[in-house]
């Protein structure tokens, strides 16, 4: 532990730049299966591109980037003294972060369904789910900065 103890501001910073870069594509790749589903005829040379862009974007960033916030979440959070797990806000960023990670699957299997033609939701459905990682991550940053329960 003491090791961790001292790789600590590095482990935070690994955590903060890996969460930027998975929140990058958790808000960018429902914007494409907007403009997919709305404006690309399958099949077609820009549905092969769009389906490109989709799975690049998932399988080189976010994937990655999904895998070192935990990686680096998990090294934090077995620091002792980092957290205080009798507290609720910890409980509640967890949960956050655990729909976070729902959110990235589905969003990885809307990806397969549009590689294989199978998309079946609207522009409309993509614009609203849009908004579940605002909100998550609008609970998560005020349970680490305000702790307010």
């Amino acid at each position: 532990m003491d090791y961790l103890i001292s790789v600590y501001p590095w482990l935070k910073a690994g955590h903060i730049i890996s969460v930027i870069s998975w929140m990058a594509g958790i808000f960018y790749l429902p914007r494409l299966f907007v403009h997919h589903s709305e404006k690309v005829n399958i099949p077609s040379d820009t549905d092969t591109l769009f389906s490109m862009m989709e799975s690049k974007l998932l399988k080189v960033i976010m994937m990655p980037a999904l895998i070192a916030t935990w990686g680096f979440g998990l090294s934090l959070a077995i620091i002792p003294g980092v957290l205080d797990w009798s507290e609720v806000w910890p409980w509640v960023k967890l949960i956050s972060i655990v729909a976070m990670t729902w959110f990235h699957f589905w969003l990885a299997k809307r990806q397969r369904d549009f590689e294989h033609g199978k998309n079946n939701l609207t522009g409309k459905t993509y614009r609203i789910m849009n908004e579940v990682p605002t909100i998550l991550l609008l609970v998560i940053v005020v349970m680490v900065v305000v702790r307010p329960i």
